[in-house]
């Protein structure tokens, strides 16, 4: 079997009875389930979530994105060997850990297969939440062109690129277009400040001024639980990217969750402390996959100037990377993974055929 046949690259096709068309985003694809599979789902498995909830299967792939484009490979490569399944285990095991030490639940229900949520719907929060606790990436980009405030908040002169900031920084960005919000422009991710979010709370689906401070303080706790964790294994938790939504209990209770995924290579920077140490960054994460793209292509601003996206979805489209390139990206997942979980992420030969036969026998979501 060659490697492309271990990719799941393709995850909107799977025969699941659905409610809705397929929702497929850069990873993952959403399968709303029939109202009478949710509620027979709720009653079978005993989930913590209104009869009436609306459910869903959420299948991740081995996709890889950046620069918000989709990369391939060589060989029919259409994506990350154990890509998919380094990132859901990573995230299980967080929002595990989250819900262990009393922060807040996830959108996740049940976990089916390693490719595999099944997840209740939840309205989300329509914000970025981003942590920084270095100075690195666009931040730093944006710095050495002389910015000094980032989301309403002033930082010092005089600081060097990928040092330790003085403070953990929280620079929320807007989760899609949002139209109609005084001096928030009419564009995907643009950088907000709190202010912004107090006086347009609705608009950015808060229930209530004080879930804006919930969801800081869930912020911070979440980011602190990871870098603590993180660093028992000498890897440091750079910066990183949460979201979140609001569901209700079996009580009808509203709660606000952690959703999405967290803590993962995609959503964080991971820097491996040894080198760190001697003066290097070796990245654990996505970074170095985005660094290497960028070494690789003659013009770099293709892949860094918005205005030129056209070109960029060309180039993703009409270029094929070295295997090696892949593979490589594969044991930077693989090995932070099994780091993090302390588990061997085993490989499926066949990742399609597995997820069907499971929801088809256990599940009973395939006819």
């Amino acid at each position: 079997m060659n490697l492309a046949d271990k990719v799941l690259a393709v995850n909107n096709d799977l025969p699941i009875r659905t409610a809705a068309p397929v929702h497929s985003g850069k990873v993952r694809s959403v399968y709303w389930l029939t109202e009478a599979d949710s509620k027979r789902l709720i009653e079978e498995k005993g989930y913590n979530v209104p009869k009436d909830a609306p459910l869903a299967i959420m299948v991740i792939s081995d996709r890889i994105s950046a620069f918000d484009c989709i990369w391939q490979g060589e060989g029919g490569m259409k994506g990350v060997p154990g890509k998919g399944a380094a990132l859901n285990a990573i995230s299980n095991h967080w929002f595990k850990l989250f819900k262990d030490q009393g922060l807040a639940d996830s959108h996740i229900l049940d976990i089916p297969h390693p490719f595999v949520w099944i997840v209740q719907k939840a309205k989300p929060v329509m914000i970025e939440a981003i942590c920084r606790q270095y100075i690195t990436g666009s931040m730093w980009r944006s710095y050495v062109k002389g910015e000094r405030e980032f989301c309403g908040i002033e930082i010092s002169e005089g600081l060097t690129k990928d040092s330790k900031l003085t403070e953990l920084l929280q620079t929320p960005s807007t989760k899609g277009i949002l139209t109609d919000i005084p001096g928030v422009p009419a564009v995907d991710d643009v950088n907000i400040t709190r202010k912004n979010i107090e006086d347009n709370f609705e608009a950015f689906n808060f229930k209530s001024l004080d879930d804006i401070t919930l969801y800081e303080k869930l912020l911070t706790q979440g980011f602190d639980v990871i870098s603590t964790e993180l660093a028992k294994i000498d890897q440091i938790f750079v910066d990183t990217k949460f979201e979140f939504g609001y569901v209700k209990d079996k009580e009808g209770n509203e709660k606000l969750i952690y959703m999405d995924e967290v803590g993962t290579p995609d959503s964080s920077r991971i820097w491996d402390g040894e080198h760190y140490r001697a003066g290097n960054v070796v990245e654990n994460s996505k970074e170095g996959f985005r660094q290497l793209l960028l070494n690789h292509f003659p013009d770099a601003d293709i892949l860094l100037n918005k205005s030129r996206m056209t070109e960029r979805e060309a180039l993703a489209r009409d270029n094929v990377l070295p295997e090696a390139v892949l593979m490589n990206v594969s044991k930077t997942y693989l090995d932070i993974a099994e780091k993090i979980t302390g588990e061997k992420i085993v490989l499926s030969d066949n990742p399609k055929a597995e997820i069907i036969d499971i929801l088809r026998e256990q599940y009973q979501l395939i006819d």
